[in-house]
């Protein structure tokens, strides 16, 4: 597998940041190949994605998801293998550093030259520089997902995910937290539908549950 890593920094809140990456169902606005996501669950979403003209279909779990830190996740099926971690890093009240790594695995040859010549990390540097774009336009996320997804929840049976989220591996199920409602989120309520939010109640004997300012 090969590890791209970009960093940028968004002139929006952490806050704001994270809660536009919660909406799953809104990255064919801004990440190039993306063509579809649908959210299945909290912790689950199905891709369907053309890169050099090759379509391709696979399904994500959120391994880990802690509000305005990190969303961590793996491939769970499908035509492509992939893990990665977005997170996020408040600079001052208006500034947000959003750093995402991923590890790919190559499949086919056309793939294997594109990493060679760095076409995966010049996509992962424009997709984080459209995704600033995107919020830094509307000024405000379109909805946000605040649930916990624990690596200590996460389905077993897809073994480790090597050093993606600082936590170890270990299978998942979000304790929700608070919302303002969400279309998807990589983290994930059942969502019927593309625009559909989840909303989600808080669990006042879980303090990784509460909303957090």
């Amino acid at each position: 597998m090969s590890m791209v890593e970009q960093t940028i920094d968004v002139d929006v809140p952490v806050r704001t940041a994270y809660n536009q990456w919660t909406q799953f169902e809104e990255f064919p606005k801004f990440m190039e190949g993306v063509e579809e996501v649908r959210q299945i669950d909290d912790r689950h979403s199905h891709w369907q994605t053309k890169v050099a003209g090759v379509r391709r279909e696979f399904d994500t779990e959120i391994i880990d998801q802690l509000p305005d830190e990190r969303i961590s996740w793996r491939t769970v099926a499908g035509d492509t293998r992939q893990k990665g971690v977005v997170s996020f890093q408040q600079l001052d009240s208006e500034h947000t550093r959003v750093r995402l790594a991923m590890d790919v695995e190559a499949d086919g040859m056309m793939e294997k030259l594109g990493e060679a010549v760095g076409v995966l990390d010049r996509r992962v540097k424009g997709d984080l520089k459209r995704f600033k774009g995107y919020v830094e336009e509307h000024g405000h996320e379109s909805g946000g997902w605040r649930g916990r997804v624990r690596p200590a929840d996460a389905d077993t049976a897809q073994g480790p995910v090597g050093g993606m989220t600082g936590e170890g591996p270990g299978p998942v199920r979000g304790e929700p937290g608070p919302t303002t409602g969400m279309t998807g989120t990589t983290g994930m309520g059942a969502a019927g539908g593309l625009g559909e939010s989840r909303p989600v109640q808080p669990r006042p004997d879980d303090p990784d549950s509460i909303d957090r300012i």
